[in-house]
């Protein structure tokens, strides 16, 4: 406005094992090596991932892109890192943030191979949708699943996210239309004012 700019927020949060703060700048070398050291692992789960992903330099160009939209809320992508901040074990991200009388997003989320199975994601994931909710004042958050998917499915039904549908052919995941299970979780105690 007046052509000064916003600052993008600073958010850090914490929990018993991790730090969960929003991706900046300096992270591009954390997330390339994330990428690549988990890409065989989280092929059969995401979209088909050019080689930018796996490298600094592409990811440097796309946190240019992901600053800006942290600083319009229109998106918040989180680093899941351990407690010394060295690694990034995990990424969640609250994306498609709308406001009017909606008030929503859709989350996605992975977890790098050597972490899985204890208990992170559900952690990390309650530090962060409790940001969204309450400092972000969103009411609903949206999450899909792929029904072969059973742990993430578990994991958001723990979250307290509930099933609403089934979509055929709902995302293209690792070159193919895939079905997915459409869960939401809504804000009970929302209201108007702040």
């Amino acid at each position: 406005m007046f052509g000064y700019r916003l600052a993008a927020p600073k958010v850090r949060l914490t929990t018993d094992r991790l730090v969960v703060r929003l991706v900046h700048e300096c992270d591009a070398w954390r997330l390339a090596d994330y990428y690549a050291t988990n890409r065989d692992f989280l092929k059969p789960w995401e979209p088909v991932r050019d080689e930018s992903h796996c490298y600094p330099s592409g990811w440097q160009a796309r946190l240019g892109l992901i600053t800006e939209m942290h600083r319009q809320s229109s998106a918040f992508y989180f680093a899941l890192l351990d407690v010394e901040e060295t690694e990034i074990c995990g990424v969640a991200n609250f994306s498609n943030v709308l406001r009017g009388s909606f008030h929503a997003c859709f989350l996605g989320y992975s977890l790098g191979e050597k972490w899985q199975g204890q208990g992170l994601m559900y952690e990390a994931l309650q530090s962060a949708i409790g940001y969204i909710q309450r400092q972000q004042r969103i009411h609903r958050i949206m999450a899909n699943y792929m029904p072969h998917n059973q742990r993430s499915g578990n994991l958001l039904a723990r979250l307290g996210f509930e099933k609403e549908g089934y979509a055929k052919d709902y995302l293209l995941i690792d070159g193919r239309w895939q079905d997915h299970v459409l869960t939401a979780l809504t804000m009970k105690t929302w209201s108007v004012g702040r």
